[in-house]
């Protein structure tokens, strides 16, 4: 995040700050139950996130029960985190019963390319699910269109705007919008590309925030119907959460906890003074 070239060409215009904003109001005033099946390294940090922003989290990953909490979800956050054979059956059953509901799904292919079993995993998630967004990182994104492409593990090995033909082909073959984290994030989906340049080098320090991201993405799909736009404001929102939390911490130890207190506390002027996004979502 925190691209000279987008912040220097201040494109953003008071109407996407508003729709920023009336996302965010929307998560806080309808609470929407947000499903994830994510992985043990960031079950508390996504839960207390979603929390923080307004939204309602829920954990549950056993076979035998997504289908049901699905019903009452208004989006699925699907993360691979941390794989095994029965959570991919449960990450199945749950995307085919949430869009079966029209329920918006959000995947994270969390280190695909880095093992075999990792890949086919995501593959396998596409094909049988059809999620409504992808999201993850410049290696992970481009490892889903280019077989071996991907990272040696859960950091990206490229940056978004050297894997954009790769993020377009994965969202025209998916027919799904795909967020690409990176120094400048970007969004696709149907041949419209928005950037966003917030953030701060401190959330490369904290472990999850990559999933903190998705899960965040959950809150604004389930609010917003357009994913485009949805996975373009969660990325905003998130960005600007870390500027905020870095002005008042003392380091990496810190700075989560007050990563959620800017979470909390974000209103209209902060989406007004500090959004930095090129293009329309």
């Amino acid at each position: 995040m925190n691209s000279g070239s987008v912040r220097d060409t201040n494109l953003i215009s008071q109407e996407t700050a508003a729709l920023v904003w009336a996302d965010v109001q929307k998560i806080r005033a309808e609470a929407p139950l947000v499903h994830n099946i994510t992985n043990y390294v960031v079950m508390n940090a996504t839960a207390n996130a979603l929390l923080a922003i307004g939204a309602s989290p829920v954990m549950a990953h056993a076979v035998e029960e997504v289908e049901e909490m699905v019903r009452h979800a208004r989006a699925l956050v699907l993360n691979i985190g941390t794989l095994s054979a029965a959570w991919v059956e449960a990450m199945v059953k749950a995307g085919q019963a949430a869009r079966q509901r029209g329920i918006p799904v959000v995947l994270d292919p969390v280190g695909s390319g880095a093992t075999a079993y990792r890949t086919a995993t995501a593959q396998r998630l596409l094909e049988q699910v059809g999620p409504t967004i992808v999201r993850g990182n410049a290696s992970e994104i481009r490892s889903l269109v280019r077989a071996g492409a991907g990272p040696k593990g859960v950091d990206s090995q490229h940056t978004p705007d050297e894997i954009l033909g790769e993020a377009e082909a994965l969202s025209r073959q998916w027919h799904c919008a795909v967020s690409v984290s990176g120094p400048v994030d970007i969004v696709v989906a149907g041949g419209a590309v928005v950037r966003v340049a917030n953030g701060h080098a401190m959330m490369a320090r904290v472990t999850g925030m990559g999933c903190t991201a998705t899960a965040i993405t959950g809150a604004f799909a389930a609010v917003n119907p357009l994913p485009l736009q949805a996975a373009a404001h969660a990325m905003a929102i998130m960005g600007l959460a870390g500027e905020i939390a870095a002005t008042r911490a003392q380091g990496p130890g810190t700075f989560f906890p007050h990563f959620l207190d800017a979470l909390h506390g974000l209103d209209e002027s902060h989406i007004a003074r500090g959004l930095h996004m090129q293009g329309r979502g």
